[in-house]
């Protein structure tokens, strides 16, 4: 595996780990370390043997607090990968599951990040906002398009118009957040929610995720669901198809495989 700078990544099984690194500055991104994550997440897109991968932030301040201002009013590159802020928020032929294991602080583009996840976990103090509208700036990495298909329009417009600050609880009430825990039990409650996902066959999970984001696309529910979708064929003709029925008929653990 190699070395990154702005990121730490551990494998744990089927688990990929991934740690923004910059803790000095909120864990705030620059284009090094959005290329740093394009290429994380090339390998675990690329890597059969792994199935899940959970974002987190070192330090207890923050998750992400978005694009280092600091970096750019300097002068700085604001080049980026094809794949997005954080290499994830364009990136849309990820069938694997993400989640986000939030910390502190969600800003700007760190939120962005989260939404493109599939799952966010909160720590008690985790605190999201798209404030973009305050630096003249606007929430383009997919939080203006994202948050209104989560939540409620008016409510995703409340936030997005005056930059104010939702906590965990809120959060889960308004519907982005999946769950609230302590801070000393973000990532054991975030690999629990892993391990739940590793139960399950990942050819499963794969042509479920797909079917969900690619169906959302359709303008009409029967369009949805008669739509053709690659991932579900794979599924069709997959071991997993077979091994499901046959492990719950023998009373046993299913035995998943990739292909």
């Amino acid at each position: 595996m190699p070395d990154y700078e702005f990121l730490t990544v551990e494998r744990e099984a089927k688990l990929t780990v991934i740690t923004i690194n910059r803790p000095a500055v909120y864990n705030a991104l620059h284009p090094p370390a959005h290329f740093e994550f394009d290429s994380v997440f090339n390998d675990f897109a690329a890597d059969p043997k792994q199935w899940v991968a959970i974002i987190t932030g070192a330090g207890d301040k923050a998750f992400s607090a978005g694009n280092d201002l600091k970096y750019q009013a300097a002068g700085g590159s604001r080049e980026r990968p094809a794949s997005g802020f954080g290499g994830l928020t364009q990136r849309f032929d990820l069938e694997k599951p993400v989640i986000a294991a939030v910390n502190g602080y969600a800003m700007g583009g760190g939120f962005e990040i989260a939404l493109a996840c599939d799952l966010i976990i909160a720590s008690d103090n985790a605190v999201f906002a798209l404030p973009e509208p305050r630096v003249g700036l606007a929430a383009l990495a997919g939080g203006l398009h994202r948050l209104p298909r989560m939540i409620p329009q008016k409510q995703a417009l409340g936030m997005i118009l005056t930059g104010r600050r939702v906590t965990a609880k809120e959060g889960k009430e308004l519907g982005f957040v999946n769950e609230v825990t302590t801070q000393a039990g973000l990532m054991a409650t975030s690999k629990q929610w892993a391990e739940m996902i590793l139960e399950c066959s990942p050819m499963s999970l794969r042509a479920s995720k797909q079917a969900v984001y690619r169906g959302l696309d359709k303008p009409l529910l029967k369009d949805a669901i008669d739509s053709v979708y690659p991932a579900v064929q794979s599924l069709y003709d997959s071991a997993d198809f077979v091994e499901g029925p046959k492990a719950f008929a023998e009373k046993r653990a299913p035995n998943w495989t990739v292909e």
